[in-house]
């Protein structure tokens, strides 16, 4: 069921990726952007969209928005000159992958056991809802890493894709409400309750983006 809700977070999140291409593009620099959230959302997306060509138009060209953009910002990161030298290794170290991927794969397999269903695509699906939630804890690592580096700033450009990245599933938590007050039958606890979980993640950040917007200035975090 389609609202405004679900039309703002899409174009929040189509938004936050342009974002992101014009500042790597642009500026021919990564500085401030974790390889490995990029990675994870690629992961997410492809494990998520194996239904690609039974959708709607609308929704067919979300996904392969999002799965082929998400591809190539990786692509670029790892491989595209002065692209790729830019990116600093070490301050995207603090957190591994393979745990995030681990705990999302449990959460998703005692998923699967509760509703005594064992389809793979389920199971997938499931998965890269866990692991949405998840995937931008690296990129926040990144951000304060680098924001300590510049008295706690944080770079416009990368605050405003963070901004945008966060405010999708906040617009979809409303989409979520309106749909149950509009459909009582509806119900989608998993999807629910990862997606407070990714909003909550992203909370201090916003309190700080919000108040540097209100002052006009730059996004500060606390050192």
């Amino acid at each position: 069921m389609y609202n405004l809700f679900r039309y703002c977070g899409d174009f929040m999140h189509l938004a936050s990726i342009f974002i992101l291409l014009f500042k790597i593009r642009s500026r021919k620099n990564c500085a401030g952007i974790s390889l490995k959230s990029q990675q994870l959302y690629a992961l997410v997306f492809i494990t998520r969209y194996l239904d690609l060509f039974s959708s709607s138009w609308y929704n067919m060209s979300m996904k392969i928005i999002f799965i082929s953009s998400s591809i190539y910002i990786v692509y670029l990161i790892m491989f595209v000159q002065p692209i790729c030298a830019t990116y600093n290794k070490s301050m995207d170290e603090k957190l591994r992958m393979e745990w995030l991927i681990g705990i999302c794969t449990v959460l998703a397999i005692i998923r699967q056991v509760l509703i005594s269903d064992y389809d793979v695509i389920e199971l997938l699906w499931s998965f890269s809802i866990w692991l949405e939630a998840l995937a931008i804890l690296p990129q926040l690592m990144v951000v304060h890493e680098y924001a300590k580096n510049d008295g706690g700033f944080v770079e416009n450009l990368t605050s405003h894709y963070v901004f945008m990245l966060g405010g999708y599933r906040f617009m979809y938590i409303l989409n979520w409400i309106w749909r149950r007050a509009a459909d009582p039958t509806y119900s989608d606890w998993e999807s629910w309750t990862a997606g407070i979980v990714q909003t909550v993640i992203y909370c201090d950040f916003f309190f700080y983006y919000i108040k540097a917007w209100k002052s006009g200035g730059r996004t500060r975090l606390p050192l």
